[in-house]
């Protein structure tokens, strides 16, 4: 996937970082659309993979407050195997 521009990427804060402002590591998802979401904003789902963890969520929710699902990536591999079969 392309990232264009910064805005495309959803940053948060690591869990590690410290709360008084030290110590802060910032971490970015890059969300891509499933290719089998409508494009009329039905059946929107998006994920985001990183090295051991794939991020889920709905696209029709608001970004910064709707929740994510996040399994690990075995998890994922096992789920595609079974809905490509």
């Amino acid at each position: 996937m392309n990232v264009e521009k910064s805005s495309d990427l959803m940053w948060f804060t690591s869990s590690y970082s410290s709360g008084d402002g030290g110590e802060c590591v910032r971490v970015a998802l890059a969300w891509r659309k499933s290719s089998y979401s409508s494009g009329a904003g039905g059946e929107c789902v998006e994920i985001a993979t990183c090295p051991t963890t794939i991020h889920i969520r709905d696209s029709k929710q608001n970004p910064t407050t709707a929740p994510t699902l996040s399994v690990p990536t075995t998890a994922w591999q096992a789920f595609l195997g079974l809905v490509q079969a």
